[in-house]
């Protein structure tokens, strides 16, 4: 499992961000505070502080340099 932060600040950025990690077969997870919710639920993800940077959690070692490259425009820097 590998966890970074991401910014989804605009509800352009949520429905991209769900469209880019959806066709990935792993789990993904949005921590944020003691809120855990499933990464491609964009109700879920509305339902979070969206205008702080979120933890994802990413449940697999496989393809992550693939899945680091689809998350790049998310990324908190």
């Amino acid at each position: 499992m590998k966890t970074i932060q991401i910014s989804l600040n605009s509800i352009g950025k949520v429905k991209s961000f769900v469209n880019a990690i959806t066709q990935f077969e792993y789990d993904f997870d949005l921590i944020s505070g003691r809120y855990v919710i499933d990464a491609k639920s964009i109700m879920g993800i509305f339902s979070l502080d969206l205008s702080k940077p979120i933890d994802l959690a990413i449940h697999t070692e496989e393809n992550l340099d693939e899945i680091m490259e689809v998350l790049k425009p998310y990324l908190v820097e």
